[in-house]
């Protein structure tokens, strides 16, 4: 059990590591020339090509014992997968409105709100072990962030875009705990990711058929979904059912760190030492 727990929690801290070093990448696509449009596009349409490639690779080397999703199964995870595009739609909208550090931070509350929802489910109040980890991150991440060093014009769209995105996020942080757990984590990852594509081509469509540059296909696209939509799905949906999702909440949280030292070696933005 205690194993599970630590096998768990490797694959959480990678998969959060990954999602940590999406921002830098993705700011250094924004940087070349592309908009949100065309990086979230790529970046679902590549992990769903890319997740579909290994399921075949998959099939090919199994035994076929493993089970075969049903149509129900398959369209509970397709919709759960929304979650993960949402997740992606809201926190890019939010940093139109509002500094990016202080995006994070509002990201960041996934963390007491996974803890809260694991508890809600359970009808059990968190250890106090849990409960104080939860201070402690979260006054770890205002310090990380060094919002409370900077003079902010809080727009409350910005607000209200990085809070949507924060339960966006735990509602994914839940669906890889809960949903169909029994199957192999590469399907589950690939239905989810298909319902986060659905839910991204339906959010801009319409920038398709306009100035959407295909260039990022063969570019940052590439970088972006193998960070972003390949490898965290593949690893949380194989952590999460193992650590459980108040202790997933929790350790998720290694991402701001990371962002912070990726920021700093590729982008060479300030840090100081309270961060």
């Amino acid at each position: 059990m205690k194993n599970n727990k630590l096998k768990g929690g490797l694959l959480i801290t990678l998969g959060a590591g990954c999602y940590g070093m999406l921002g830098t990448y993705v700011k250094m696509a924004y940087l070349a020339g592309f908009n949100t449009a065309e990086v979230t596009i790529s970046q679902f349409s590549l992990g769903v090509t890319g997740l579909f490639i290994l399921t075949l690779f998959q099939k090919g080397s199994s035994n076929n014992s493993a089970p075969i999703p049903a149509i129900r199964s398959k369209v509970r995870l397709t919709i759960a997968g929304t979650s993960l595009g949402l997740t992606s739609v809201f926190y890019y909208l939010s940093v139109k409105y509002i500094p990016v550090s202080v995006a994070i931070v509002l990201l960041a509350q996934s963390v007491w709100m996974g803890v809260l929802l694991e508890s809600i489910v359970r009808r059990k109040v968190p250890a106090a072990g849990r409960l104080l980890s939860v201070v402690v991150i979260m006054a770890g991440t205002l310090l990380a962030t060094a919002v409370l060093k900077q003079s902010v014009s809080l727009s409350w769209k910005g607000f209200a875009y990085g809070i949507t995105g924060a339960l966006c996020y735990t509602a994914t942080m839940y669906s890889t705990n809960h949903l169909d757990t029994h199957f192999p984590p590469l399907k589950r990852s690939l239905y989810m990711i298909a319902g986060g594509l659905i839910i991204i081509l339906c959010v801009f469509h319409a920038f398709i058929n306009t100035e959407f540059s295909w260039k990022i296909f063969l570019s940052w696209g590439l970088l972006v979904s193998l960070f972003g939509t390949i490898l965290p799905p593949l690893l949380f949906t194989r952590g999460m059912p193992l650590a459980g999702m108040g202790l997933g909440a929790i350790l998720a949280s290694i991402e701001i760190p990371i962002s912070i030292i990726m920021a700093k070696i590729l982008l060479h933005e300030r840090v100081i030492a309270s961060q």
